[in-house]
């Protein structure tokens, strides 16, 4: 019995030491003239979708949830926001060339079709997140419209 308690006092010293470890969560500034739903004038229902289910991970905006300042959770958020923008950054779409653009609209169609995006453990925590059917439709055939125009 002693030596469990010695292993809890000691995991909770840890835990409360890697407290102190910083993450940074300030979002850069969002500049209007380079954000997908701007550039495009995206529908308001469309808008709607991709700031419920997309941006907090695949944007400058992401507000974080208050057990993101717990560490290791807060590690292991932050990796996911760094890596969700790295593929898709609609706040920085004016700043991304053609042939990328090209390739994360090809992306995003089959990540939404294929229930992929947004990811199931993201959805568990932010069930306005999961997308109908019908949303996932809508959201598709906007990025295919955009594919089509080739304005992109």
């Amino acid at each position: 019995m002693k030596v469990f308690l010695n292993i809890i006092y000691w995991f909770l010293i840890v835990i409360a030491l890697i407290q102190f470890i910083p993450v940074n969560r300030v979002n850069k500034p969002v500049d209007a003239k380079a954000d997908f739903v701007k550039i495009y004038n995206t529908p308001k229902n469309v808008t709607q979708i991709l700031k419920k289910a997309c941006y907090n991970c695949h944007s400058n905006e992401t507000v974080y949830p208050d057990y993101a300042y717990v560490a290791p959770i807060s590690w292991s958020i932050k990796h996911h926001v760094n890596e969700g923008r790295e593929h898709l950054n609609l706040s920085e779409w004016g700043n991304i060339n053609k042939d990328l653009k090209k390739d994360m609209l090809e992306n995003s169609v089959h990540s939404v079709k294929g229930y992929t995006m947004p990811m199931p453990g993201y959805i568990s925590k932010h069930p306005e997140a999961n997308l109908t059917k019908a949303e996932r439709t809508l959201v598709a055939n906007y990025f295919e419209q955009i594919l089509k125009t080739k304005n992109y």
